[in-house]
């Protein structure tokens, strides 16, 4: 039996929200090339933010408004992630009570800091993928 595509959706989002937080965490491990380890951790990212536009557009055939809001929905997920690891590090790294404060902000903040420009960038994206195959169809 296949699954419901509000299942199909989710199932990916959660999936790659968890990702992009083990990429941030993962990649931010390596103490020499920092710069170089940001970087892929940057190409990972954009790999995996760019391959659920298109499983959103090409596989579920969602709406660009639909689609864009379930791939924000992965990254506010996945900078939810960051926060809670940032929370978790500050402990073990002798952060003072201030910082741990400011860090606490960081859940709520970071996932609307993030998932606000991911959604205009995956709406963008999906309207000109539309109308790009649109157009090829149509021809």
């Amino acid at each position: 039996m296949g699954e419901l595509p509000r299942q199909s959706w989710a199932r990916m989002a959660v999936f790659l929200g968890i990702g992009y937080a083990l990429v941030g965490i993962v990649f931010a491990v390596p103490a020499t090339h920092v710069k170089a380890w940001r970087s892929a951790a940057w190409v990972v990212s954009t790999i995996g933010y760019a391959a659920h536009i298109a499983y959103e557009r090409f596989r579920l055939q969602n709406s660009p408004a639909s689609a864009a809001l379930h791939v924000a929905f992965a990254v506010a997920l996945g900078a939810f992630g960051l926060a809670a690891g940032a929370n978790i590090h500050s402990l073990s790294a002798g952060s003072t009570n201030q910082h741990r404060q400011l860090l606490l902000l960081s859940l709520g903040i970071w996932p609307v800091m993030t998932a606000l420009p991911a959604f205009l960038v995956a709406f963008g994206t999906s309207i000109v993928l539309a109308r790009a195959l649109g157009n090829v169809r149509s021809q």
